[in-house]
């Protein structure tokens, strides 16, 4: 009896001897890195030990996973690859690329069939092309299929504030969120404090400097930041900051989601219908058309009043040398401490722009900026989406080995745990959880953060989305925007010629997809073109022509406006 124990025991030793390696690994990172957590550290080793357990008849496989180049994916990446790795015995490569990389590679994948990488983290802005071409595995079905051995039970589907941006209308979830930020107001809050400049601008203007809650007042104090103060401290400063150069990101400045802001497109949240703010119309779920001939608004007067200011603004207000910046270019200017607001600014930046040091930030580490609402411009109504939010989700595809992306899927819950998810936003600040957010670390860090707590917190953030269910093919129709835009950019074309062009190119690639019958669920049908006049006297989108588009300008102070976040 003795002798079979001890073979027992010596059998069953380096079991053991593994076991112990990946929990004691599962313990040193809960200690040492993920000490922050919304759960106790019984919970995370809990969790952990799950993880641990799911990975055993995947261990040794060596996957790749690819996003872009976020703080929050550069944390992934440098740090939580690493201890999936050593946690699980899964190797994982987890690259950075470029986003425009990142969606040629997921594009070829679907075409080819070819296996490129076995889990992507790309926008939730594709999901119209995901749930209409077929290529990739919803979140919704690998749960419930071959994927619920490898799904976590503490998963929590629910804690996801990001879970409408990623569900087709089939109301299957095709993507599970992992970061996710607005387009929100940025404005330095101490200038506007300031009670000399407030008095210079209620005498020429006749109301209170403020956040601005139309486009009017945003352009007014662009005109007095940049034409009326022009110094402060003895440093040149601009009233408005954006960038120009023909290049890609130029069309994620309009399809994020500029018109929108405007007022282009129809009431609807998460984005409008029957148009988005793309200009796309949609009946029954199938595309039928982006020029106003078809009931499209891509090239009708709400978007061209849109692309006019952001023409004008950009030469009249900004920095001379944001007309030839890239957006990566333009992005770090606001910190440098000679910018007064910009209507268009991710928090995506807001770990950048709380750097100690920073002109922009109070020695106590305070900012001297903060986040508000997006300003509209005079075509919005109330029911319409404010603006853009990326939502960078976990993407699978058909094409990749079952275990490969059973382990990738194991990766990709592993960063949006629950004992790693509060500790990753507080890294990167861009929040999935709505846990996290209630968090009391998150309430600790909301002073040094400018208002980004107070938006996610508030039932109004559900008015900025990403781009829907209205775009059929979000990578060959993305590319078209950056190419038509830059003509009215750079003066070679009018707002008009420039979005005519803009609605014909994606109403051909519409016709196309129509024609080659590839799309079989939702896929486009074109209207016949008729009259404009006709679509313009319709209810809704297209809008026809205001007799003004310029309103008297509107401004609140800045408590009023987060109360009316809270609100929502």
């Amino acid at each position: 009896m003795a002798m079979a124990i001890s073979l027992a025991g010596l059998i069953a030793a380096p079991g053991l001897a593994l076991a112990d390696q990946y929990q004691d690994a599962a313990k040193r990172w809960i200690e040492q890195e993920f000490e922050t957590s919304t759960l106790t550290p019984e919970e995370q080793m809990k969790e952990m030990q799950w993880f641990i357990d799911a990975a055993e008849s995947l261990r040794g496989k060596e996957i790749n996973v690819a996003s872009e180049t976020l703080t929050t994916h550069q944390y992934e990446a440098n740090v939580l690859a690493k201890a999936f790795t050593e946690i699980t015995g899964i190797r994982l490569n987890h690259d950075l690329i470029q986003e425009g990389d990142v969606i040629e590679k997921l594009q070829t994948q679907m075409q080819s069939g070819r296996n490129i990488y076995d889990g992507y983290v790309n926008d939730s802005d594709l999901i119209g092309t995901h749930s209409r071409y077929g290529k990739v595995v919803p979140i919704s079905d690998m749960i419930e299929g071959d994927g619920a051995e490898f799904t976590s039970p503490t998963l929590d589907m629910d804690d996801f504030i990001g879970l409408s941006f990623t569900t087709g209308p089939d109301g299957k979830v095709y993507q599970l969120p992992d970061q996710q930020f607005a387009n929100l107001y940025w404005f330095r809050a101490d200038w506007f404090d300031d009670p000399e400049l407030k008095k210079q601008f209620k005498d020429k203007y006749g109301y209170e400097l403020g956040v601005p809650v139309n486009w009017s007042a945003y352009e007014d104090i662009a005109d007095f930041f940049s034409n009326d103060v022009k110094e402060i401290d003895g440093k040149r400063i601009y009233g408005h900051m954006d960038y120009g150069k023909k290049d890609p990101p130029l069309g994620w400045r309009f399809t994020d989601a500029w018109f929108s802001m405007a007022g282009a497109g129809d009431k609807g949240i998460p984005n409008g219908l029957p148009v988005d703010e793309w200009g796309i119309r949609v009946e029954e779920c199938h595309p039928v058309g982006s020029m106003v001939a078809r009931g499209g608004a891509a090239n009708g007067p709400a978007a061209v009043y849109a692309t006019q200011k952001y023409v004008d603004w950009l030469k009249a207000y900004a920095p001379p040398a944001a007309q030839g910046m890239t957006f990566s270019e333009a992005g770090p200017v606001p910190a440098q401490g000679n910018i007064a607001q910009q209507i268009f600014w991710y928090t995506a930046f807001t770990a950048d722009m709380t750097k100690e040091g920073l002109p922009v930030v109070n020695e106590d580490g305070t900012p001297k900026w903060r986040m508000a609402p997006s300003p509209v411009g005079p075509y919005w109504e109330d029911g319409m989406k404010k603006g853009y939010q990326d939502v960078g989700a976990w993407t699978f595809f058909d094409s990749t080995p079952k275990e490969n992306r059973m382990a990738a899927w194991l990766y990709a819950q592993f960063v949006t745990s629950k004992t790693v998810s509060l500790k990753k936003t507080l890294v990167g600040l861009t929040p999935i959880r709505e846990s996290d957010i209630q968090s009391e670390a998150m309430t600790e860090a909301a002073p040094k953060l400018g208002g980004l707590v107070e938006f996610y917190r508030s039932p109004a953030r559900l008015q900025w989305s990403p781009t829907g269910t209205n775009v059929p093919d979000y990578p060959k129709l993305a590319q078209l925007w950056w190419q038509y835009v830059s003509r009215a950019a750079s003066g070679e074309s009018s707002a008009q010629e420039a979005l005519d062009g803009l609605a014909e190119a994606q109403d051909r690639i519409l016709e196309r997809l129509e024609r080659a019958k590839v799309q079989e669920e939702c896929g486009p049908r074109l209207n016949e073109k008729r009259d404009p006049q006709y679509w313009l006297d319709q209810p809704g989108a297209p809008k026809p022509k205001l007799d003004n588009e310029k309103p008297q300008g509107k401004t609140v102070p800045y408590d009023e406006l987060v109360k009316s976040w809270e609100e929502g």
